[in-house]
């Protein structure tokens, strides 16, 4: 949203993780435009300095930051070297992540590691590193991006889903308990928006033998929304500070189903499950074997993000 006049975030900053692409990128985006001062922070530097590059270009503020989520004490750094810099810290939007298709049999060790880290382990580094400036405020908000996996089953994202539910969880305690020192905060928990994590993202993967191409097709049916249309919405709900923010809004209807019923929710998501197999045999894809090498941890500059 380029709106000409419409400043209403002149003035505060915030901080966008996975800024590089997708819904980072739209969120970074939004905000700028609002005439907030955006850090974009991703392992992707030059890609996120471009997007920054792009925003000033606009007449927006803007700046690239190269952060790896899972790395804590980057992460405490970066969050000093904003406040330094500009006086506080309005908004954080913990949004990196990556995604590991496929069903659970399938994974290997490091699939759980490689998700548990940026998704879980990258939104907990995001708080610890940025919460206490804004007790210290007494003011801002931490927007931590989950999905709609994290509110319903979600099979064929086992290792995504388990870490999505956790943000959920994250971040309903921290609402309440950040509350009494001013400080906010939303998760948001998006259905199927257009970015790269359909086809398993730069950093992701889908586990399937399967084209993009072939992948986006099987995502339609979803009807994928825009990100720049998901963060101008996502942006108007976090300054509502609504607290569980589900876009677009008809997956609702789903989450409502799951809370209602449980055991139907569960007998819908099995069907889904199943058509989705058939579609899959019938494409003539297969999923990858289960590695069977014993798993050596891998270290923290091998792991991919």
């Amino acid at each position: 949203m380029d709106t000409a006049g419409h400043k209403a975030l002149a003035g505060q900053t915030a901080i966008v993780t996975g800024g590089a692409s997708g819904i980072g990128r739209g969120l970074g985006e939004e905000v700028a435009a609002r005439g907030c001062t955006v850090v974009l922070a991703d392992r992707q530097l030059e890609l996120t300095r471009e997007v920054a590059v792009e925003l000033e270009s606009r007449g927006h503020a803007a700046s690239a930051a190269e952060l790896d989520v899972r790395d804590l004490a980057a992460f405490e750094t970066l969050a000093q070297q904003v406040r330094a810099r500009f006086g506080r810290i309005d908004f954080l939007f913990n949004n990196a992540g990556i995604g590991v298709g496929g069903g659970m049999e399938t994974y290997a060790p490091e699939d759980w590691d490689d998700v548990f880290d940026v998704n879980l382990r990258g939104v907990a580094n995001g708080v610890q590193s940025v919460y206490p400036i804004m007790i210290e405020q007494r003011s801002g908000q931490i927007i931590n991006t989950a999905s709609v996996a994290g509110l319903l089953p979600s099979p064929s994202q086992g290792s995504y889903t388990t870490s999505k539910h956790a943000v959920v969880g994250l971040t309903k305690a921290l609402r309440v308990e950040a509350k009494r020192f001013g400080v906010r905060a939303s998760v948001l928990c998006p259905g199927v928006v257009r970015t790269p994590i359909l086809t398993g993202g730069r950093f992701g993967r889908p586990k399937l033998a399967l084209s993009d191409d072939e992948m986006l097709r099987l995502w339609e049916r979803f009807r994928p929304m825009a990100p720049e249309l998901f963060a101008r919405r996502a942006v108007d709900a976090v300054l509502r500070n609504e607290a569980v923010i589900v876009l677009p809004k008809w997956w609702k209807a789903f989450w409502y189903l799951e809370r209602l019923s449980p055991r139907l929710s569960l007998r819908l998501s099995e069907a889904l499950y199943q058509r989705l197999q058939a579609e899959l045999a019938a494409a003539g894809a297969h999923a990858e074997k289960r590695p069977t090498a014993s798993h050596t941890p891998p270290t923290a500059d091998t792991r991919s993000a």
